[in-house]
């Protein structure tokens, strides 16, 4: 059986000097949702964001930060290899909110 993607998600974030909340999830598909952290165009850290609506990064190195809401989008278990470091070839996350950022 083959997953329906019903709807493309979103969800609204604000922030409030490091700290970034997120609103409910609008077409949730019910996969894995994290922050993407960026620091000088460079992914510093992701973290998991289904249970918690708040993240504040804790790095306070000067810098400019970009943070983005992802959702895990599955289409198969194809992976380019075996072993820890292989990547899935057609499933991917993909940004469900609109990128916030601020420098330190």
């Amino acid at each position: 059986m083959d997953q329906v993607f019903e709807g493309t998600p979103k969800a609204e974030v604000s922030l409030d000097g490091r700290k970034v909340t997120r609103g409910d999830v609008t077409n949730d598909w019910g996969s894995k949702i994290q922050w993407v952290v960026k620091k000088d165009g460079k992914v510093v850290s992701t973290v998991a964001a289904r249970a918690e609506t708040t993240h504040e990064h804790p790095d306070k190195t000067p810098g400019k930060y970009e943070i983005v809401l992802q959702q895990f989008k599955y289409v198969n278990f194809k992976k380019d290899g075996k072993g820890p470091d292989a990547k899935y070839t057609q499933s991917k996350f993909i940004d469900i909110s609109e990128s916030v950022s601020y420098s330190i």
